[in-house]
């Protein structure tokens, strides 16, 4: 009676063995890879260093910016988990990142990650969604910095981190937002205290009220959309991707 058990319970493993693989994703890819981290305000790297290595946002926030010319600093996005970090594939990287809270993250050496793409038909496709998802990201900042007033980035700014927390909690009508308002100001081409004033008019009608520390509790989406006359749909076929 035991050995037929035994061989029963035998012959259950031996067809588990043979089951097959999952597919192969780049989240896949970077689980493999040891887990790091900096503290807030910690540099990632500096724009002009060579690109070594890639990177996955495991938890936190990082900012991604360029020094212009004058010495203004000019934030071209924020990253969450999910997102990966210098997937350009570029020599030398075209930004400094830094965290914004205490980040863990994820790293690839960049020709193992090209090799690895290179080598496999699952995750070419996989690595171009990516790239097509920064170039989306790049002209939805142009719409907004060229084409949009101060009220309208704000809103669409809170939209897009609500939109964002949605992904994971889609009853949510709360956002957090760790960065200070000058970080948000420097995203949004805008000052401080446009940034504050305009926050406080949002709060004083009524859209939308103070939550903990760093958070905004959104009480009218709809008005929120209206004023900033978007419709993100993108945003959030990218961040299903990321999931």
């Amino acid at each position: 009676m035991y050995a037929a058990t035994a061989a029963q319970n035998s012959g259950r493993f031996l067809a588990n063995t043979d089951a097959p693989d999952p597919p192969l994703t780049l989240k896949a890819l970077f689980r493999r890879q040891a887990l790091n981290r900096i503290e807030a305000g910690s540099t990632l790297f500096l724009e002009g260093d060579q690109a070594k290595h890639l990177y996955e946002v495991v938890e936190g926030v990082l900012r991604i910016f360029k020094i212009i010319g004058d010495g203004r600093r000019i934030i071209t996005g924020f990253l969450y988990p999910g997102d990966l970090v210098g997937v350009s594939l570029r020599d030398r990287y075209l930004y400094s990142a830094e965290a914004v809270t205490l980040t863990r993250f994820r790293t690839f050496g960049r020709r193992e990650f090209q090799d690895a793409v290179n080598s496999s038909p699952l995750l070419r496709p996989q690595l171009f969604d990516r790239l097509c998802d920064e170039m989306a990201a790049a002209q939805n900042q142009m719409v907004l910095l060229s084409r949009k007033g101060a009220e309208e980035k704000v809103c669409s700014f809170l939209l897009a981190r609500l939109r964002h927390q949605q992904q994971m909690n889609p009853l949510t009508m709360v956002i957090d937002l760790p960065m200070t308002r000058l970080d948000i100001a420097d995203y949004l081409g805008l000052t401080t205290e446009t940034v504050s004033r305009t926050i406080t008019k949002l709060t004083g009608s009524g859209i939308l009220v103070p939550e903990g520390r760093h958070g905004l509790r959104i009480l009218k989406a709809k008005t929120l959309e209206n004023i900033a006359g978007d419709d993100d749909q993108d945003g959030d076929n990218r961040a299903a991707r990321r999931n």
